[in-house]
């Protein structure tokens, strides 16, 4: 992550998140999972991350985790505009922030929480 020394304020209730891009199952033991872009390319950072993991010994469920959370982290990298060897720790910070918020949001409007009328 690139370190800056400027702090960018964002209206974080207010950010539009794409759907953009997947996660595909291969059912390629040398690589169960692939991010694809919006575009339809395989997003090779994360291929190259998925790969180490696996040469770690990780699970496949711990690599299917890891790449549901990074297509996350890309989604709202391109929501904010910044690229994903730009990012720096307001990012970071940043989506952590967004991620306790539309969970929040979620569980405010889920439908076991709505009283009968």
């Amino acid at each position: 992550m690139i370190e800056s020394g400027e702090e960018k304020e964002r209206d974080l209730s207010r950010l539009v998140v794409s759907r953009a891009g997947w996660l595909v199952t291969t059912g390629d033991a040398h690589e169960p999972y692939r991010l694809v872009g919006p575009d339809g390319g395989v997003v090779e950072p994360v291929s190259v991350f998925l790969r180490d993991l696996l040469a770690a010994g990780r699970s496949g469920s711990t690599l299917r985790s890891y790449a549901g959370d990074l297509l996350r982290w890309w989604r709202f990298l391109d929501a904010v505009g910044v690229g994903w060897d730009r990012a720096s720790r307001v990012e970071a910070r940043d989506f952590s922030c967004w991620i306790q918020l539309t969970a929040k949001q979620r569980l405010q409007t889920s439908p076991g929480d709505r009283q009968a009328r």
